[in-house]
């Protein structure tokens, strides 16, 4: 089905809303769900958008048996949301079904992986034709999917990013892009922001500067942290910082065109430079807008003049496009166009494969050179044919469908539905972000812009998920809400969203008063 019919169909559908309700989208266990979502709220159910898909019965592990194994033979680090970890069976583009059938609308999209939907049927036959053709060569032959691809990609980025370099993830990409920064300038120090997350290998661990990844031994050598540019948290900030629909509330005499904040942030980073590093560097890692840490965006132009500062030292410029990359942004294709910037070396993964694992590192045939005279870089499952043609697929669906449009549109809408949230109640201390990639962060009050304690958030959270909206965290203390769905949402299910975040709030500001 068409991006354009499938939006058609939805358009016709919610003009019945009230009145009708496809028996398709529920479960046989349905009554149990609602049942869950009335003891979740005594006062509001908001309608879910009809769905036209059914989901498979679920005929596999048992949950209590899943939670046996889990415990037995998986990592015992606790990443999972929620006291029951939510047990999910399939997926149809926006929506999530659990092993009850209990269908979800995915506001996450796999921490910002599922670009264009799940089970895209475009990305899909890719795959199935593939995968009854060639799954591996490795790059000791040739197959021509992988120049295909490359071909594709390099077109998407300017002058003179035009070499591809194909990994498997996202910290993947990041160490082979410090290794290209050291291995051109000859230097070893490299700064990235306080609140930064690049990955947790042990070698990008050096660069990830958010408390719970960090480790009490020796990784990720000739890393320097530098203070975060944060309009919202940070001691200079105002109402004309930064590139979103939505402005922070901190008040400042600036211009529009004029952000002092911006001014004071650089005189830190150059503090930075003359103190923490060597005279000479190899580089600077940064996120267009920061995600791990809560959709922190920094003042306009900041970046512009930090890569020049950068540039002076003999370092190269990084620009980490994992999760603002392929049109998630709206009004660009990838985030470091936003801040007006030409990088050196460009990192992506999570959205270039909708799930898949993928990645890749764009750089200057310079850059390039310079590795290869370093050493011989090899990567057995980089650029594999099943990896290039389910990429290709999804740089087809994004052109195809307007996705990257879709973005701009439906995030605006979105995000300034949200600021009305933050104007009502007290606890929504910020509503930051671009296209669709957007944070809320909760707050005791907004005078202090404290935290709001985790165990409070989580309520919201599982409330929230609850009345069937699952919704990502971030934040140094989780208080942030991380809003990132598949670029194919519309504004019923924004209206859905939002709906279901007030209802949330609402019975939070209920519980306080009890």
């Amino acid at each position: 089905m068409t991006g354009a019919w499938r939006h058609l169909l939805r358009s016709l559908h919610l003009k019945t809303l009230s009145l009708w309700i496809p028996k398709t989208c529920f479960s046989l266990k349905a009554r149990a769900f609602w049942t869950s979502v009335t003891r979740c709220s005594l006062h509001t159910k908001p309608s879910m958008p009809p769905c036209d898909f059914t989901p498979e019965r679920y005929q596999s592990l048992a949950y209590s048996r899943v939670l046996e194994i889990h415990k037995q033979h998986l990592s015992p680090v606790h990443t999972a949301y929620f006291p029951e970890p939510l047990l999910l069976h399939q997926g149809h583009v926006e929506w999530l079904f659990d092993h009850e059938g209990n269908r979800y609308l995915d506001f996450f999209s796999g921490i910002v992986t599922v670009s264009v939907g799940h089970c895209h049927p475009k990305v899909n036959a890719a795959a199935q034709r593939q995968l009854g053709r060639l799954w591996h060569t490795s790059s000791v032959f040739f197959h021509p999917l992988i120049h295909e691809y490359a071909e594709k990609l390099s077109a998407l980025l300017p002058e003179p990013l035009k070499v591809v370099f194909l990994v498997n993830s996202g910290s993947e990409a990041n160490d082979l892009a410090m290794l290209m920064a050291r291995a051109h300038s000859n230097s070893t120090d490299i700064i990235s922001f306080r609140g930064a997350y690049h990955g947790c290998s042990p070698y990008t661990l050096g660069l990830t500067n958010v408390g719970i990844y960090k480790m009490d031994l020796p990784h990720g050598m000739g890393c320097q942290p530098t203070m975060c540019p944060d309009i919202f948290h940070g001691p200079w900030g105002g109402s004309h910082c930064r590139d979103s629909p939505v402005q922070t509330i901190r008040k400042c005499s600036c211009a529009p065109d004029c952000c002092q904040a911006k001014d004071q942030y650089i005189e830190q980073f150059k503090d930075t430079l003359s103190t923490s590093v060597a005279k000479s560097i190899a580089g600077f890692f940064a996120e267009p807008i920061q995600g791990v840490n809560g959709v922190v965006q920094y003042p306009k132009g900041f970046l512009k003049e930090a890569f020049e500062l950068v540039r002076e030292r003999g370092g190269v410029c990084i620009a980490d496009e994992v999760q603002t990359g392929f049109g998630r942004l709206g009004s660009h294709f990838w985030g470091f166009q936003t801040h007006d910037v030409l990088p050196d070396i460009v990192t992506m993964a999570k959205g270039i494969g909708n799930g898949f694992p993928m990645a890749a590192v764009v750089t200057t045939p310079d850059i390039a050179k310079s590795l290869t005279k370093r050493m011989l870089h090899f990567n057995t499952f980089g650029g594999n044919p099943m990896a290039c043609a389910v990429g290709s697929a999804v740089l087809e669906v994004i052109k195809e469908e307007n996705l990257q449009e879709n973005s701009q549109e439906v995030g605006t809408y979105m995000l300034l539905k949200l600021a009305k949230l933050r104007d009502e109640f007290e606890i929504v201390g910020d509503v930051r972000g671009k296209g669709l990639m957007i944070g809320i962060e909760m707050v005791k009050d907004k005078e202090s812009r404290q935290p709001l304690p985790r165990e409070e958030v989580n309520q919201i959270h599982h409330d929230c998920k609850c009345m069937g909206l699952l919704i990502g965290r971030g934040g140094l203390f989780s208080q942030t809400f991380r809003i990132a769905p598949s670029m194919c949402i519309t504004k019923p299910e924004v209206d859905f969203a939002v709906e279901v975040f007030r209802s949330a709030l609402i019975q939070h500001m209920e519980r306080r008063a009890k």
